[in-house]
């Protein structure tokens, strides 16, 4: 039976050249779907599929946000653990700008521009999560450990 292809991505591609162990896991992408839809698609638990936001803070800056697909963020306590004012959702043109990834299909690895990277804290914890690798309707499997040690993201606690 013959394989199917996988568009290889920016994202894939540096997890290759980090030696990361990842496996990509096709889905069919819904508009509006989300974690929950990738989830359910992929029989994993929700919770273990991460999703990758880009936020802009007060002074302007970018910033990616990985959190647990069925939490949200708390801007206001990200913004204090950020020391900055503010943080908001940056829009789909903005994080497509920065990133070089259409909303739905945004992964923290092979951006455009390297940007900092902060991790809700529990996310380290898990034994196995799933990441967008670069395009809609593929997410790929990974360890924490890998994600921690490529991107070096900064533990916050900013989850509700």
């Amino acid at each position: 039976m013959a394989k199917s292809k996988i568009k290889n991505t920016p994202a894939l591609r540096a997890l290759k050249a980090a030696s990361a162990a990842h496996e990509p896991k096709p889905y069919k992408y819904r508009e509006h779907g989300g974690t929950a839809e990738a989830a359910r698609q992929l029989g994993v638990d929700e919770h273990l599929t991460l999703k990758t936001l880009v936020m802009i803070d007060s002074h302007g800056q970018g910033l990616i946000v990985l959190m647990h697909g069925d939490k949200e963020v708390s801007t206001k306590t990200l913004a204090r653990a950020l020391g900055v004012k503010e943080v908001h959702p940056a829009s789909p043109a903005e994080a497509l700008k920065l990133t070089g990834y259409q909303v739905g299909g945004i992964s923290p690895f092979g951006t455009r521009k390297a940007l900092p990277v902060y991790v809700e804290e529990s996310v380290l914890k898990l034994p196995v999560i799933y990441i967008n690798a670069g395009k809609r309707g593929l997410l790929v499997e990974m360890v924490p450990a890998d994600l921690e040690r490529i991107l070096q993201p900064t533990p916050v606690a900013a989850a509700i």
